[in-house]
């Protein structure tokens, strides 16, 4: 029975064998550098040493994270994470949705095309470019302020004033995501039987109506899944953009988790701590993804499994 069951899984992988090589590059990725970095969390329980590695460097338990949670630094760091993270999820979930209903409603494909291509574009982008070309209208000599000295108006510090960082974090993710996360929606929006507009036309509904009653309730799978995907991601402020617009007058409000992470570990060499913040930040991650997963199924709405 065992040969028979082995024939038959080695038939069906033979006969697929073109899909699996087609995936067996993806596969390869993720063993690379997904799966077997986890051999390095033990160094959050252990002494590291350079020399010795981590096989020989020594355990010591639960100390840095002991030494995490105590740390002074620490509460402000989920603070600062936090608050950026629901900024984000509060202003720039709803954004690609209203785009989206929008851009539904355009006639004119040329238009149409347009726009989601000028709307596309900066998401390829990597944060280095994109942050430059931000930097060009709100830094010091950048053309905000220029026109500000032009018309007779002192200049406005946007790179070192707390008072604008997480206001520039929230616009400046949105500037450059809506577009592309649009998309989804709008594959979502094309898979609606036109049918149930032409019958609510008939009963007299308005454009406002079908949006409400239709179009909405029609995405509202994909958008609890993809709400649930984000809220998961609470503890991921977005290390690339932060990191791009932070310098040490702005650490009190746009201090996150991964900044601190990169100190400790690149700058500072204290790679056990590092690694304990960022196995603490993954463990609460995982235990949020969970939740929000079981609460969308027990709503009756398409959860990740």
């Amino acid at each position: 029975m065992g040969a028979k069951s082995v024939n038959t899984l080695g038939t069906r992988i033979w006969k697929s064998r073109f899909i699996y090589l087609l995936i067996l590059p993806t596969i390869v990725y993720f063993a690379i550098f997904t799966y077997a970095p986890f051999y390095g969390i033990s160094i959050a329980f252990k002494d590291y040493k350079i020399i010795a590695g981590i096989m020989d460097s020594p355990w010591v338990g639960f100390k840095h994270f002991e030494a995490m949670f105590t740390s002074e630094k620490f509460p402000a760091l989920i603070k600062n994470t936090i608050i950026i993270s629901l900024y984000r999820l509060l202003f720039g979930f709803p954004i690609p949705i209203l785009f989206a209903l929008m851009l539904n409603e355009v006639r004119s494909m040329l238009f149409k095309r347009f726009i989601q291509t000028i709307t596309y574009f900066p998401h390829f982008l990597s944060w280095v470019v994109f942050a430059g070309i931000i930097y060009n209208f709100i830094g010091p000599s950048g053309i905000i302020n220029l026109v500000l000295v032009n018309t007779g108006l002192d200049k406005f510090n946007f790179t070192t004033n707390p008072d604008v960082f997480r206001t520039l974090v929230v616009v400046t993710a949105i500037l450059k995501e809506f577009g592309w996360g649009a998309i989804i929606y709008l594959a979502a929006l094309s898979g609606i039987d036109s049918q149930l507009y032409e019958a609510a036309k008939i009963d007299g509904a308005g454009k406002l109506r079908q949006i409400w009653h239709i179009t909405l309730p029609g995405i509202r799978p994909i958008i609890a899944l993809l709400f649930c995907l984000q809220l998961a991601g609470i503890l991921d402020a977005g290390f690339d953009q932060i990191f791009m617009f932070l310098n040490p007058a702005l650490y009190d409000v746009g201090d996150i988790i991964d900044t601190y992470v990169y100190r400790l570990g690149i700058l500072q060499s204290q790679f056990e701590l590092a690694t304990a913040v960022g196995l603490f930040k993954g463990i609460i991650g995982m235990i949020l993804i969970i939740t929000a997963n079981t609460m969308i199924r027990r709503m009756g709405e398409k959860s990740l499994w």
